[in-house]
């Protein structure tokens, strides 16, 4: 299409109304959209007024043209001076309008009065203001949808914010769960440990060691034990030295608490706070078995005792007193096992031309009482017979047996002086009395002035004899059954050389027999030993030699089992010298160190010990 200018002139207000109407009418015919003539008619106003201010002649240049790209034209309206090439003054571009059609062949100005391009302004304001209604529903639209998107957003936020706080609080609650779970696993090992430390002691002394060791300085700054005494005097006096708490617990059996503030403690009371409160809190156990024993009075490491650890105190309270109580009842069995044995080991007898030495020494662990016994009496044609045995099994039972063998052994001994039949006689007396119980014993007979003795064995470890000249010699007759074993048996006697000077060695298999270890190495040891002493030695004092000969074979301090020795050494007897006393009667053969020969079994305490200080 050429394009066709259309000029209009322009030189006061209605020239310029009129022009705008032609670009309307023009745009209008042209098909171009409502938006796009509104946005043309407006700039064309505005230039149009800054023409009228200017003042002077105008020309109003309307041109419409096809692209070249399309089909479509569009409208160019431009404002200059009459006779300039330029737009206008100010260089400003055309105005341009997209035309969808071509516009009508008739002149622009054509038929266009005042009143109708007011109606055609009216038109394109409708048309404005139907678009503008049309995008503020659609801006309602989306401001509603913004507004639920939002709503949306923040219930999403609020649901992340709530699902986090949610997780930290399980996190927290499980790092607690784990920190409480840890702490009552270590209070419980605690617990277990401990119990099995008081209760692996039957000593006082060593449990109330152990607990100090174990409860300072974690659990307590230090603690305090109140047992009490048998007679009521004595723990009245001490009533008044003990600590309100520790009175209270003692009266009422119950843990308490005393401090500045109440502890709420779990199983305690609390004590309401004195005058003058502890520095620190104190929780007072009572130690309970059948009986109140006595008060762990506990001082709190810091400020405050927990509930947790409270708990378990009381707990390891009431281990403690049960593990006091059977310490009290060991200590008495113990007791009276310890005097039964000890009244059955008598003084040994002094006989001219023999010289008697002996020593027992209980087990160190277990009860400490056993079934070996020595003894050493008198007949009534002059002879002797040392006795030395072993009943099978450890404690008070065997203790008591050993009593009645050594008892029945005397009686027996009264009517019969061959070791054979006094072991013969026991054999039967022990299988009708103790059916499940054995022992092994071994007797010797000496009778003044004959260089030899006559033993029987009843399964009991060989004699040793220890010759003149130093050398050993073990008495290893086949020896008869042990005492008790359910067949009959008639015991034998047997002889062996034993010449002014030398010894026999009775002993226990506790002497010989270690564990892991057969009895033959011990016997050859004890051999060994023996045949280090001297016979100067020997007959100066027999008691020092039996310390020398128990020291190398019993270097260990525990032992699994009792030791008993009888050590008899034969020597010319002595003879009384004449003076005031003479034909008085023959008087007791002394050692040449001047002392009895006699059994010890203090003496042995002191040097190596037989049972746990209390």
């Amino acid at each position: 299409m050429t394009p066709t200018p259309d000029v209009w002139k322009i030189a006061s207000v209605g020239d310029a109304a009129r022009a705008r109407a032609a670009v309307d009418r023009v745009a209008t015919d042209g098909g171009a959209p409502a938006l796009d003539r509104a946005r043309l008619l407006t700039s064309l106003t505005a230039r149009l007024r800054g023409c009228l201010d200017e003042g002077g002649a105008w020309e109003l240049r309307l041109r419409a043209r096809r692209t070249r790209a399309g089909r479509e034209g569009r409208l160019e309206v431009s404002l200059r001076r009459p006779g300039s090439p330029a737009p206008d003054p100010d260089g400003e571009p055309a105005l341009v309008c997209p035309l969808p059609r071509r516009p009508a062949p008739d002149g622009p100005a054509a038929g266009t009065t005042l009143s109708e391009a007011l109606l055609r302004a009216d038109e394109n304001t409708a048309a404005v203001l139907k678009v503008l209604d049309e995008q503020e529903r659609l801006v309602r639209l989306h401001l509603e949808e913004l507004h639920q998107t939002n709503q949306g957003v923040l219930a999403l936020h609020s649901d992340l914010e709530a699902a986090a706080l949610a997780q930290r609080e399980l996190l927290e609650a499980e790092r607690t769960a784990r920190a409480e779970a840890e702490r009552a696993r270590r209070l419980l090992t605690f617990l277990g440990d401990a119990s099995a430390a008081i209760t692996a002691s039957l000593s006082h002394t060593a449990i109330l060691r152990r607990l100090s060791d174990m409860l300072v300085p974690e659990y307590a700054e230090h603690l305090d034990v109140w047992l009490f005494d048998e007679e009521d005097g004595e723990q009245q006096e001490q009533v008044r030295e003990r600590p309100p708490a520790a009175v209270a617990a003692a009266r009422t059996c119950r843990p308490q608490h005393a401090g500045a503030h109440p502890g709420e403690l779990p199983g305690t009371d609390d004590l309401p706070p004195s005058a003058q409160p502890p520095r620190r809190p104190v929780l007072a156990l009572p130690l309970m078995a059948h009986r109140q024993l006595g008060v762990l009075t506990l001082t709190a490491p810091g400020p405050r005792f927990d509930a947790d650890t409270t708990v378990m105190l009381v707990e390891l309270a009431r281990r403690v007193g049960v593990a006091l109580e059977n310490a009290r009842r060991y200590e008495q069995y113990r007791d009276t096992a310890e005097t039964l044995q000890h009244a059955q080991l008598t003084d040994l007898p002094t006989v001219p031309g023999l010289l008697l030495a002996a020593r027992y020494l209980p087990a160190t662990r277990g009860l400490n009482i056993g079934g070996d016994w020595y003894d050493a009496f008198l007949q009534p044609d002059g002879s002797l017979l040392a006795v030395i045995g072993d009943v099978t099994g450890h404690g008070l039972h065997a203790a008591v047996v050993m009593g009645q063998l050594r008892t029945a052994l005397r009686a027996y001994a009264v009517e019969n002086d061959s070791p054979g039949d006094i072991l013969t006689h026991l054999h039967r007396m022990l299988r009708h009395l103790q059916p499940e119980l054995y022992a092994t014993a071994l007797i010797a007979r000496f009778r003044p002035g004959e260089p030899e003795v006559v033993w029987a064995s009843a399964g009991h470890p060989p004699a040793v004899v220890r010759d003149t000249d130093g050398t050993v010699r073990v008495l290893d007759a086949k020896p008869g059954v042990m005492l008790g074993i359910p067949v009959p048996y008639a015991y034998t006697d047997h002889r062996a050389d034993l010449p002014a000077g030398s010894m026999l060695v009775l002993y226990t298999d506790g002497l010989v027999e270690r564990r892991a270890r057969g009895i033959d190495p011990g016997i050859e040891r004890l051999g060994r030993v023996l045949a280090t002493l001297t016979g100067a030695e020997l007959e100066h004092d027999l008691d020092a030699a039996a310390d020398a000969l128990l020291k190398p074979l019993l270097h260990d301090s525990e032992r699994d089992d009792d030791v008993c020795v009888l050590m008899c050494h034969t020597m010319a007897p002595a003879v009384p010298e004449p003076g005031p006393e003479a034909g008085r009667g023959p008087s007791p053969t002394r050692r040449p160190g001047g002392g009895r020969s006699r059994g010890s079994v203090e003496d042995t305490r002191r040097e190596g010990g037989c049972r746990e200080s209390f």
